[in-house]
């Protein structure tokens, strides 16, 4: 009986043991689901993710499409145009031929000629007609070649607005993925910071205690760390708002944890000289190449005003079957030419031509202004990046000076001979050089990567 007893108590506890087991997995199952994707990145892998990637780009590349689509529709005016045409009538009256007896002559052989009253039917109630047609433009093929040069002219400026969406997309992921560097690097001299300050916070609260500072010492160096603190929160909340935005541009879920790679062996953006960025930017600026375009257009659309006073010649063959209609055989066929010409319009043509002329004046002068504000942007860009390299240098002096000044604390304070508070100042001091010194490198990386866009080539 014992031995009984015993073995019944152990059911409830391997129940509660199984019962535990699988509310655990079960958890760490949910725990697993729910936790966020992570990612591991370079600038050029971020780069190349964001242009295979990116919605923006999704979209003007079917733009691209929709243009080639539209040219293809352009081109088929060219080519005959073959069809068929089928209908089916009934009436409810048809018409006939009366013809009275002897209509012919009165023969003393056979009588009158018809000898009765004969009624002729013209037609069917029901008829059936089928025509299969075939045509071809002629003059019209002006029209249509003007046609197809303003759908040409639409792809090649899809091409370069997508070009153009490119060099945008691959310059902002540059941005973004130094300032989540920068970003991370304050957040951590903000840490620091606030380290330095409760020290320092407690250092002046003792002296206080002993008597040998005032209150107001220690009152301040509590603002200083209240200060550090909300630093922290400031650039923890900034980061986050930055790592949306680059997972947006990725094209990532926008809960994915991003792991950049501070020390990335990137190569830095090759220039030509001014003179070549000058000439580069004259051929391929995406800006220029689009304005081109649109005065190509515009001389197309002019030309198809001026062809609108050419008549419509049309030239047709057709064959036709015919089922109840009279007079007519079953199966024949026809071929001609049709010739349509408007008298009278209103003014119309003639007004559409000088809209067209508007809009190539507009065009063109379009094209000289972009063309001298490409050319100024060309100078200012590379005048810009001449001085950040400068300040790139600057910034690393004044980060080696930093990391010097850190070195140097912790050798006193390892001697007695400095407080905590002035080593942990050093130290914050030293990752806020490391973070200016990023942010001079993203200024610099930046302009140039703004210039080789101007010039139509991607910043990468």
């Amino acid at each position: 009986m014992r031995f009984r007893q015993t073995h019944r108590s152990s059911h409830p506890l391997l129940a509660y043991l199984l019962l535990g087991a699988i509310a655990t997995f079960v958890l760490g199952t949910a725990v697993h689901a729910q936790a966020n994707p992570s990612r591991t990145l370079t600038l050029s892998q971020a780069i190349d993710l964001a242009l295979a990637q990116n919605r923006s780009l999704k979209l003007a590349q079917l733009s691209v499409d929709d243009s080639r689509h539209k040219k293809e529709i352009a081109r088929a005016s060219y080519y005959p145009q073959l069809a068929n045409h089928f209908a089916l009538l009934h009436v409810t009256e048809v018409e006939g031929v009366d013809i009275p007896a002897g209509a012919f002559g009165n023969s003393a052989a056979t009588g009158p000629i018809p000898g009765q009253k004969l009624f002729l039917s013209q037609g069917t109630f029901t008829s059936y007609q089928s025509i299969t047609s075939l045509n071809q433009p002629t003059t019209q093929l002006l029209k249509v070649h003007e046609a197809n040069r303003a759908a040409t002219a639409d792809i090649n400026t899809a091409k370069a607005k997508l070009s153009e969406a490119e060099d945008e997309v691959a310059l902002n992921a540059r941005q973004l993925y130094y300032n989540i560097l920068i970003a991370q690097l304050k957040r951590d001299a903000a840490t620091e910071e606030v380290a330095a300050g409760e020290v320092k916070f407690q250092e002046s609260t003792d002296d206080v205690t002993r008597g040998h500072s005032l209150e107001v010492v220690a009152l301040e160096s509590h603002a200083a760390l209240l200060d550090a603190r909300q630093a922290v929160l400031t650039q923890t909340l900034h980061l986050h708002d930055l790592t949306l935005s680059l997972n947006d541009l990725l094209g990532l879920p926008l809960n994915t944890e991003l792991h950049l790679e501070p020390d990335a062996n990137e190569q830095p953006l090759i220039l030509p000289s001014r003179e070549e960025c000058l000439h580069l930017a004259e051929a391929n600026n995406p800006d220029l190449l689009a304005a081109r375009q649109s005065v190509i257009k515009a001389k197309a659309s002019l030309a198809s005003a001026k062809d609108a006073y050419i008549p419509d010649v049309t030239a047709f063959a057709h064959y036709d079957y015919q089922s109840g209609i009279s007079f007519l055989v079953h199966n024949f066929g026809a071929f001609g030419v049709t010739f349509s010409y408007d008298l009278f319009d209103g003014g119309r043509r003639n007004a559409q031509i000088q809209d067209a002329h508007t809009i190539l004046a507009q065009a063109e002068l379009s094209l000289q202004k972009l063309e001298d504000e490409i050319t100024v942007q060309v100078e200012t860009a590379y005048d810009k990046v001449q001085q950040l390299q400068q300040m790139v240098g600057v910034a690393k002096e004044s980060l080696d000076v930093r990391v010097e000044a850190s070195r140097l604390s912790d050798r006193q304070f390892e001697q007695n001979a400095a407080l905590a508070s002035a080593r942990a100042e050093a130290h914050a001091k030293s990752v806020s050089a490391r973070a200016s010194l990023l942010e001079a490198t993203l200024g610099l990386s930046l302009a140039q990567g703004d210039l080789k866009r101007t010039i139509g080539q991607m910043p990468k």
